[in-house]
């Protein structure tokens, strides 16, 4: 059996968005920047494309909507654009959080060597981050705060909503990492008071190397590339119309269906919960309802997440260690790190994602294996003997 459970590295693309991209390959080859007919009715294309991503996050305007190369680049413009706008107003503190993407902390230590000072706080146990420890945290010289929507390692769902009024309150921009929310969570970006959002289309069965940079009207953004007019002057480069009208075929079909999805991805993660559960000195990674419907992180004491991860694939099952930006390293996550996991334990994790493509035939499967696996790597451990004898103590 083959089981995909790596959703949140990537999902598969949809029927939909590659029908989309195939109809753009072929009736819609013009630039839309160009004024001739073919030009003109591929921008017309990008414009419904431009106006179906505004609605599927309630967007006030569609010219709000800056389509980028994925969620990396939208989170880099934000950052930037708000820190290098704030900065002559004579705004140069940041706020976020050390579990966020690197994306976003990679960008916060850059705007760090150019002067800004960040505050970096810390999640409860949980992975959910205080309210008031955000509201603390807001000076008089903050230009903005950046809270992921949801985290890409354990799930944890942020309370956008609150932290998103007290910016309101406060007068200090918020901008939230969305790409592992996207079409997985309601997102209203008025109601929730967001002046900026990222998302990336193969989050949500688009195509790769396609995002999109929600920019609240009135903020200023900077480029980050230059070189053309293109995205009103702000991303230079000939527009890639097929991938981004695949992505808000996409988005719109993932909200479209979103409280079916989740009613079913949600029921398959409890299973998978519940089955994991009785593994001894195993634990859930992060809020146990306050997640993304299909994640499930689970530390397994004594035994290395890759080795794991390894030995499942030869079972025919694809799951991830950490995040896919980082899988390479041999380093603990950050993200479990940061919210208090022992290094034991973050040295022993493993993330599954689950969609609405996935069974309870292959939860069960997916269960069966890792136990499987698990007691065989414990079995053949001198480190776990250590732990069982009482050498060591347990983490876990």
């Amino acid at each position: 059996m083959r089981v995909y459970a790596d959703n949140a590295a990537t999902t598969y693309l949809s029927e939909t968005a590659m029908n989309t991209m195939l109809d753009c390959l072929k009736n819609f080859n013009g630039n839309p920047n160009s004024l001739h007919t073919d030009g003109q009715k591929t921008q017309e294309k990008l414009d419904e494309a431009r106006e179906t991503v505004a609605q599927c996050i309630n967007a006030a305007r569609a010219n709000e909507i800056y389509f980028t190369s994925g969620g990396s680049e939208a989170d880099n413009q934000a950052l930037l654009s708000a820190a290098r706008g704030q900065k002559a107003k004579g705004k140069k503190h940041l706020i976020t959080l050390n579990i966020e993407h690197h994306a976003i902390l990679h960008t916060m230590k850059k705007l760090e060597n150019e002067g800004f000072e960040v505050t970096y706080l810390a999640p409860e146990s949980n992975g959910i981050v205080d309210v008031e420890k955000v509201k603390d945290a807001i000076r008089e010289d903050t230009a903005l705060v950046s809270i992921m929507f949801a985290n890409n390692e354990m799930g944890a769902i942020q309370p956008i909503p609150e932290i998103g009024a007290i910016c309101k309150e406060r007068k200090v921009l918020f901008h939230t990492d969305a790409v592992q929310a996207a079409a997985h969570l309601p997102i209203d970006v008025q109601a929730m008071n967001i002046d900026m959002l990222s998302m990336s289309a193969h989050k949500f069965h688009g195509p790769k190397g396609v995002g999109v940079l929600y920019a609240r009207n009135g903020i200023k953004l900077v480029n980050v590339i230059e070189g053309g007019a293109q995205e009103r002057g702000k991303r230079a480069g000939t527009i890639n119309v097929p991938g981004n009208a695949a992505l808000a075929a996409a988005l719109k079909e993932g909200c479209d269906k979103l409280e079916e999805n989740t009613a079913y991805v949600t029921a398959l993660r409890d299973r998978l919960i519940e089955g994991l559960s009785d593994i001894p000195h195993s634990q859930l990674n992060g809020d146990r309802y306050k997640r993304l419907p299909g994640n499930v992180n689970y530390s397994f004491e004594g035994v290395e997440g890759e080795s794991l991860l390894l030995h499942l694939d030869l079972y025919g099952i694809c799951c991830s260690s950490g995040s896919a930006c980082t899988s390479e390293s041999l380093d603990p996550s950050h993200v479990l790190m940061g919210m208090g996991v022992p290094v034991e334990a973050a040295h022993g994790s493993l993330r599954f994602s689950l969609n609405e493509e996935n069974t309870e035939e292959e939860v069960d499967y997916i269960i069966e294996k890792v136990h499987k696996v698990v007691e065989h790597y414990r079995s053949i451990s001198p480190f776990w003997d250590e732990l069982e004898s009482g050498e060591r103590q347990h983490c876990i």
